[in-house]
C-alpha cells in the first residue's frame, strides 16, 4: 500500500467518541479538524479499529477511475482539472497509448500529482478469450512499460471490458478492479447526462468507470466532482478506498468495490 495520507472529515462527535473509549490512548486528532483533512497513514494505523470505522463512517467516499488513456488533449485537461480541485483519481492505462509521443509525460504527471496508475493491458485485448500466453504477454508487457517510466510498484489490473477467465486470473500478481457504477460515458458522449447519472446513483464506496479518451467524459468528471463535493463526498484513489474501508485486496481477485467481489467465469 502507498504511504499517502487518508482524506477524511474529523467531526467533533468522533473526537468525543475517541476520548470516551476505554483502554489505549489514541493519537491526538485535534489538528485534523478542518474539512477534508488528511490523516497521515502512520497515525491512521495507530488508531483502534473501532475508531477508524467511526471516522470512515463520518465521510462519504468515491473513487473515479479512467480507462483507455492516456490521450494528449483530453487527459491533459483532466489532470489540470483534478489538480485545481485537489482531487486524486485512478488511471488504468493502455501500453500502446503510453507509447504515443509525449504521453510518457502524462504518466509522470499522474504519479507526481498523487494519482494511482493501473494496468489496462498493452493493447486492450479481451483477456477472457485470449490464450494463456497472449494474456500473460499483454499484462506483463504493459507492466514493464509502467515500471520503466514510473519505477517499481504494484500496478493493479483492470481487465479490458472487465472480463478475465479463471485460468488467466490465476497468473495475475496484483488485485483486479472492476467497477460498481457505470454511466456508459463511452456510449452516451454527453457530459451532463453522464454527470447526472453518477450524481443521482452514487453511494459511499463506489468505484466509478469513466474514460479519459473522450472530451465529454472529462467534462462530465469535473462536473461530478464539483457537484458531489458540495454533497460532502471525498474523492480518493482505488487503493485509498480499500485502505479506508479496511479491506486488504488479494491478488487475482476481481473487485467491484472493497465490499463486493465479482465472479470470474
Amino acid at each position: 500500500m502507498s504511504g499517502k495520507p487518508i482524506k477524511i472529515y474529523v467531526s467533533l462527535s468522533v473526537l468525543l467518541f475517541i476520548t470516551a473509549c476505554d483502554g489505549r490512548v489514541e493519537p491526538d486528532l485535534s489538528s485534523y479538524m478542518d474539512a477534508a483533512s488528511e490523516i497521515p497513514p502512520e497515525v491512521w494505523e495507530q488508531l483502534d479499529p473501532d475508531v477508524r470505522e467511526a471516522l470512515a463512517e463520518g465521510t462519504k467516499y468515491v473513487a473515479l477511475t479512467f480507462d483507455d488513456g492516456p490521450r494528449r488533449g483530453t487527459t491533459e485537461v483532466l489532470l489540470d482539472g483534478l489538480n485545481s480541485r485537489g482531487v486524486q483519481a485512478t488511471f488504468f492505462v493502455i501500453g500502446t497509448q503510453v507509447g504515443c509521443a509525449g504521453n510518457e509525460e502524462l504518466l509522470l504527471r499522474m504519479k507526481n500529482e498523487g494519482h494511482q496508475v493501473g494496468n489496462h493491458t498493452y493493447s486492450h485485448v479481451r483477456l477472457s478469450t485470449a490464450t494463456q500466453n497472449i494474456a500473460e504477454e499483454e499484462i506483463k508487457k504493459n507492466e514493464v512499460i509502467l515500471k520503466e517510466i514510473l519505477g517499481e510498484g504494484e500496478y493493479w489490473l483492470r481487465p479490458p471490458y472487465g472480463m478475465i477467465g479463471t485460468c488467466q486470473a490465476k497468473m495475475v500478481n496484483t488485485p483486479m478492479i472492476y467497477w460498481s457504477l457505470d454511466p456508459e460515458d463511452w456510449k452516451v458522449l454527453d457530459a451532463k447526462k453522464v454527470a447526472d447519472f453518477v450524481v443521482e446513483n452514487v453511494e459511499d464506496g463506489d468505484i466509478v468507470l469513466l474514460h479519459d479518451f473522450y472530451a465529454s467524459s472529462v467534462e462530465a468528471a469535473l462536473q461530478i466532482i464539483d457537484r458531489l463535493q458540495q454533497e460532502g463526498y471525498v474523492f480518493v484513489t482505488v487503493e485509498e478506498m480499500f485502505r479506508i474501508k479496511g479491506v486488504t485486496p488479494e491478488n487475482g481477485v476481481l473487485y467491484a468495490s472493497p465490499e463486493q467481489i465479482r465472479a470470474i467465469q
